[in-house]
């Protein structure tokens, strides 16, 4: 299947180069291209496709608004995942990529090919983030006070004692076939755990998991 997606860039000449790399890969179209978060956030709407590729500083509605307003649950975008691209590297504005809804997180200056491959798995909702991104970056951000308060450890009484241990595994940053070997099962099997945890726990996708683990007190910051 072809994935589709939207480029989101208030520059003209970083939009047109996003999309150029993403219509290099065979498997992969763009099917929009806004320049403010407003647009964004319409396109998704719209074409509902698979990945935004979503810049974080843009006129009339900055990134992270605009990832909200998709991730929320609007009508027709609930399903799209959102990739932050920026060429600033600092805490806040990954904690607020996550805490928005986003799917990962990439610098501008990630090589073409790691940014194809961002996408596919983004898409395919088994990313967490990119390797820059690290699981200590994680950690602090679940620890952070939220606007809300914590989810008890209570709403992960609808998982199984194996669901648990493979929850466990997925905040440490272990891939499918990373936590088939850990637990001596097959890739497969690991796979549908996973699809398990994200339908209980109602999470959109990995980074979900990581950030319910931690906050749930499942496992703890070390």
């Amino acid at each position: 299947m072809t994935i589709r997606v939207v480029v989101a860039d208030d520059q003209t000449l970083v939009r047109t180069g996003l999309c150029g790399i993403v219509d290099t890969a065979p498997d992969l179209t763009v099917v929009g291209e806004a320049a403010t978060g407003v647009q964004a956030a319409e396109l998704a709407r719209r074409e509902r496709p698979d990945v935004v590729l979503m810049d974080i500083q843009m006129p009339d509605m900055d990134g992270l608004e605009a990832t909200r307003l998709i991730t929320a649950g609007s009508p027709g975008s609930s399903d799209v995942r959102v990739l932050m691209l920026t060429t600033f590297d600092l805490d806040e504005y990954v904690y607020g990529a996550l805490r928005g809804g986003a799917s990962g997180f990439l610098l501008k200056d990630t090589p073409p090919l790691e940014l194809l491959a961002a996408i596919r798995v983004i898409a395919g909702g088994d990313a967490l983030l990119a390797p820059g991104i690290t699981r200590r970056l994680i950690k602090e951000f679940a620890a952070r006070p939220a606007t809300s308060s914590l989810p008890g450890p209570g709403v992960l009484a609808v998982i199984t004692k194996r669901e648990r241990e493979v929850l466990m595994l997925v905040a440490e940053g272990l891939s499918n076939s990373e936590i088939a070997e850990r637990l001596h099962i097959g890739p497969g099997t690991a796979k549908s755990h996973v699809g398990h945890l994200l339908t209980k726990l109602d999470a959109r996708d990995r980074v979900q998991l990581v950030i319910l683990a931690y906050r749930t007190g499942l496992v703890t910051a070390t």
